[in-house]
């Protein structure tokens, strides 16, 4: 039998080698390391020819001598068969005698099954199975994978079972929150087919304008078995009670005090602000309203607040930073009110964590102005940018020019805000009212004209299927 041993340097040189010495038919039986490099034991594939050619002849011997000897042979065991055959070939390597094993065993059974397969047949026969994974005779023998030159002796080795990655881990999570939330929104649903009343007011609430969690909020703690007249009364009673207003106090302009008015750029905070000072100077007289300005980075603010100061005969001063202010504060300290006008600042706009930090001053309070007809994201956004510890006041401005006003009463509602007034038009100071929450409640729901935005019923899946319901203990059903 021709075994032999390659040692070289490196794996690709002891292969080389091997080929050189078997030709294209090499098979690799074993790869170690050694201490000059890389030995590798390999064989030629007609030494299996031959082994498997000499099996054959002993197998059709063995049945005439076994007449000879006896009429009556018994049985052969073809594991002890095996054991014998395998143990008088002596092999190089234990890998190789556990294949030969597989092959002579695997033969023995197809010859006592009267299923013998000619050799010429072989090759077309489906592929054989893998050959035993080795077992190491000692610490010596390297327990890597094989290389490979021929398929013909195939070798696998288990993987060794890996952690998952953190990426896997995380898409498993993700799967497995949007599942709950599928399945949250599909019960949801369900309950609302089972219920046309609560499927209808749903509707008409984010028709409204208002957001998919305020309205689930809402109609999960509504009463069972509503007519839908009744039903919609509660929604109504609802929302009004949850939407904060000064209306069991006293208004803005006769309370009096120091505000500074806040918001985003475009939301009408001067012209608020003038019709304010036009209030309470037509309620306690020109000389009880003080008018300060922060606005120096918009061109001609400064000159709008003088105007409106004219006007009403009130004098209007600048202050550029927190020291002018305080000055300016103390100098009107025994005005009824005192309004700053502050720059408009985007929700993101670095300075105004600056602008900000100039209005920390005591009895200062600040009044944040919301565009009724903002967006509802929008309007989330700057009410969490401009939010501040204590009480959190509000005005809605250009009501007027508002097509929905729900999703600004949703953000009054969920930010739990203290509505002073609303505003609409240019009139000072005509265009203002006090904040009442039945009245703008049922403005709100007051169906508009039909427009793109609008959802179907079929659509109210995709609205509901990241919402998530408000925590206990803000809102007040």
């Amino acid at each position: 039998m021709n075994i032999q041993r390659f040692t070289a340097p490196t794996a690709r040189e002891a292969l080389s080698k091997a080929r050189l010495a078997f030709g294209d038919g090499t098979l690799i039986l074993s790869n170690r390391p050694t201490a000059t490099g890389v030995e590798v034991v390999a064989t030629g594939e007609d030494t299996l020819a031959a082994l498997d050619r000499n099996e054959q002849a002993r197998q059709n011997q063995r049945p005439t001598v076994a007449k000879t000897v006896a009429p009556m042979a018994p049985v052969v065991d073809p594991d002890s068969q095996v054991a014998e055959d395998t143990a008088q070939l002596a092999m190089s390597t234990l890998s190789f005698q556990d294949y030969v094993r597989e092959r002579m065993l695997r033969r023995r059974q197809e010859t006592l099954s009267s299923q013998t397969t000619p050799m010429a047949q072989e090759r077309s026969l489906p592929p054989r199975a893998p050959a035993p994974t080795v077992r190491p005779t000692s610490p010596k023998i390297s327990t890597s994978a094989p290389i490979q030159i021929q398929p013909a002796a195939p070798r696998t080795v288990a993987p060794a079972a890996a952690a998952p990655s953190q990426g896997i881990v995380n898409e498993l999570q993700a799967m497995k929150a949007l599942i709950e939330e599928r399945f949250n929104t599909l019960t949801w649903l369900g309950q609302a087919r089972q219920n046309p009343i609560h499927a209808n007011l749903m509707l008409k609430l984010i028709r409204s304008g208002y957001s998919p969690a305020l309205a689930r909020t809402i109609l999960e703690r509504m009463p069972e078995d509503t007519s839908a007249a009744d039903a919609m009364r509660w929604v109504v009673d609802v929302l009004t009670r949850n939407l904060r207003t000064d209306a069991s106090s006293r208004a803005i302009h006769e309370e009096g005090g120091i505000y500074a008015l806040v918001g985003s750029t475009g939301v009408g905070k001067t012209t608020t602000a003038a019709k304010l000072a036009g209030l309470c100077a037509r309620t306690h007289g020109a000389a009880s309203v003080g008018l300060i300005t922060l606005d120096t980075y918009r061109v001609g603010a400064h000159e709008q607040l003088r105007a409106y100061g004219r006007m009403l005969g009130v004098v209007a001063h600048l202050a550029h930073d927190r020291a002018a202010l305080q000055d300016l504060l103390g100098l009107l300290a025994n005005k009824k009110m005192v309004l700053i006008d502050t720059t408009g600042i985007a929700p993101n706009d670095p300075r105004k964590r600056d602008m900000l930090d100039v209005l920390e001053l005591p009895k200062v309070n600040r009044l944040l102005v919301l565009n009724a007809g903002g967006h509802g994201d929008t309007l989330d956004d700057v009410v969490t940018s401009f939010k501040s510890g204590g009480e959190q006041q509000a005005i809605l401005s250009k009501i007027d020019e508002a097509a929905k006003i729900g999703p600004a009463l949703d953000a009054a509602i969920r930010h739990q805000l203290r509505l002073r007034g609303v505003t609409m038009g240019q009139k000072v100071p005509e265009d203002w009212e006090r904040a009442d929450a039945a009245s703008l409640v049922a403005m709100s729901m007051r169906a508009p004209a039909r427009t793109a935005f609008d959802p179907a019923s079929t659509d109210l899946g995709f609205f509901f299927a990241q919402s998530t319901p408000l925590q206990a203990g803000q809102l007040n059903a």
